[in-house]
């Protein structure tokens, strides 16, 4: 089995990528924004007590994000692994992630982050933004302390991983194909 945890900035290509490797190695990709917006939407009992959090402008307890994701896992149990997007976002998530996986005896095979520059990363946010018409694509300001707040809470995930040598820095600023083909090559190998 192999999951993965995909990590990257907004914009730095983790869905296009997602995609293709859910396809090549037949995993599940489980965003944690879909995963919100699906539990929102329908109204579960989780997607309500998440809302309650959010309209207040609180940040969504971990117990609830990962009680989510924990369910997309269940939902699954013949998967031949799983691709974690947006997910976790801290340390205690990573280790509340961890224990789940071992009690299902699973574990994260790997970390792949793309790195792509902050520059870059704004010209295709706001270009998404243009497109998609994405309200929080669409302000530099706005998707820069998106890219703050990233930093901050990514960097002791970074350190997590690379403790247990799992974390894999991908260059993300190539063509589509060539960051498809790293990823490719990396996930091969696990």
């Amino acid at each position: 089995m192999k999951n993965i945890i995909l990590f990257g900035k907004p914009g730095a290509g983790k869905g296009t990528q997602a995609d293709f490797l859910k396809e090549s190695f037949g995993l599940i990709h489980i965003s944690t924004g879909d995963v919100f917006r699906y539990n929102i939407k329908n109204e579960t009992e989780l997607g309500l007590l998440a809302k309650g959090y959010m309209d207040n402008g609180d940040l969504v307890p971990d117990e609830v994000t990962i009680q989510m994701l924990e369910s997309e896992v269940i939902k699954a149990p013949d998967a031949k692994g799983f691709i974690f997007d947006g997910f976790p976002r801290t340390t205690s998530q990573a280790k509340a992630l961890d224990a789940f996986l071992l009690k299902n005896n699973m574990a994260i095979a790997a970390t792949l982050a793309l790195e792509v520059s902050e520059n870059l990363l704004v010209d295709r946010l706001l270009a998404r933004g243009k497109d998609s018409g994405r309200v929080d694509d669409q302000d530099e300001e706005k998707i820069r302390n998106r890219f703050a707040a990233y930093n901050e809470n990514t960097a002791p995930l970074i350190d997590y991983y690379k403790a247990q040598n799992k974390f894999h820095s991908i260059n993300g600023e190539g063509s589509i194909a060539s960051i498809t083909a790293q990823l490719t090559n990396l996930v091969e190998k696990l």
